[in-house]
């Protein structure tokens, strides 16, 4: 191909940096999780506490039919993790980097004044 901007060099160095069609196909399924405002308050929730539905429905004001479908779809996507105690089934973030990434939207949106 001929670029108009692209030297050789800088042309290698994107394809080489490009992530595959699979990874980017990844990706966008994984930020899908972050598309929803009802996963966001989920997961903006359970960043600072492991909860329960009751808990998370109460605290959120969303039914607890829809949080308990939000948790499947986030748990099958290894965004949350559960553990039971008793009767109870706790959801937490299954890790730290989920939160951090919500941290970075939230200082984005600042910096960008969105």
């Amino acid at each position: 191909m001929n670029y108009i901007l692209l030297n050789k060099v800088e042309e290698n160095e994107i394809a080489n940096y490009m992530p595959s069609d699979k990874k980017l196909k990844d990706m966008a399924c994984f930020f899908q999780n972050f598309a929803d405002s009802t996963r966001l308050k989920i997961i903006s929730a359970l960043s600072i506490n492991e909860l329960c539905v009751n808990d998370l429905s109460s605290v959120l004001n969303i039914n607890q039919t829809t949080i308990s479908h939000q948790l499947k779809y986030l748990k099958n996507q290894a965004i949350v993790e559960s553990k039971r105690e008793g009767k109870i089934i706790k959801y937490s973030l299954q890790n730290q980097f989920i939160n951090e990434l919500m941290n970075y939207a939230i200082e984005s949106l600042k910096q960008i004044n969105f």
